[in-house]
């Protein structure tokens, strides 16, 4: 079951149904919570090959007529909103540098039925106690830094790269430096960045970027950024179209359109 659905699902058990009545407006809770989730893909920043930082702080603004009716629960949809967040970076394997928080403000210069989301990154402060992880997750799960690991800074050291990984080994080169090339796909409105030599994409919960969808096989095809870039099928049951033309095996260009089942893939690549 997806994100959205378990969100929408724990919504309708709420203060007695207070909620569904509530959103009998043009605002929704689940496009709320599906401009969240795209903030985090919009906003994530690869510090290495096993760390994507999405921010941990949003506001979401909404017209005054919105806020006053959604003012007196904001708390509580707040923390929904925020669990939603969390559940959507263990999915995607994101990371956070403090606790999430979720805030409704007043936006006098929206109509109803509109609303805007912005969003921080907000660093625990390395002077206070390593905040305790979410009930039902264990210190060091996605969603906070790892339990023996001080957070990381709020944006890259002096310099303007990333710190060494404490494996050793070269530091990664930042995303949009001089000279690299940035490498993303978007499926169905949602970019996600590739950030390693392979990207597998399919079903499993441990493929690299998860894809809903009953016609794509559980490692249905991985993505190799060589020179040039190519896709490659995993002995997919349905295969991959790229481009219009039915194969194992393509060399993939910015724009490439992909089809895995009934999902549409496209590819995007641009000079730093």
């Amino acid at each position: 079951m997806g994100v959205l659905k378990r969100f929408e699902q724990r919504l309708e058990g709420l203060v007695n149904g207070t909620f569904a009545k509530v959103f009998k407006s043009e605002v929704q809770p689940v496009e709320i919570a599906g401009a969240l989730q795209r903030e985090c893909d919009n906003n994530a920043t690869i510090w290495n090959r096993e760390r994507t930082v999405v921010p941990n702080d949003f506001i979401v603004e909404l017209s005054a007529g919105d806020y006053e009716r959604l003012s007196p629960y904001s708390g509580q949809l707040g923390d929904e909103l925020a669990g939603l967040v969390r559940d959507y970076a263990k999915q995607q394997r994101y990371s956070f540098m403090g606790p999430i928080k979720v805030h409704l403000e007043k936006a006098d210069d929206l109509d109803t039925g509109l609303y805007r989301v912005r969003s921080r990154t907000l660093a625990s402060s390395t002077s206070q106690a390593q905040p305790q992880a979410p009930q039902g997750q264990q210190p060091g799960g996605y969603g906070y830094p790892p339990a023996a690991v001080p957070p990381m800074p709020a944006g890259p050291p002096p310099g303007g790269a990333p710190r060494r990984p404490a494996t050793g080994g070269p530091a990664p080169v930042p995303p949009g430096a001089p000279g690299t090339t940035r490498r993303w796909i978007e499926i169905n409105g949602t970019r996600h960045q590739i950030s390693r030599p392979t990207l597998v994409l399919g079903r499993s919960t441990e493929a690299d970027v998860r894809i809903d969808d009953p016609g794509v096989s559980r490692r249905h095809c991985e993505i190799r950024t060589g020179t040039p870039p190519t896709i490659q099928d995993l002995g997919s049951t349905n295969g991959i179209v790229v481009d219009g033309q039915h194969t194992t095996r393509a060399t993939l260009r910015d724009g490439s359109r992909i089809v895995v089942g009934s999902t549409t893939i496209i590819y995007r690549q641009a000079e730093g």
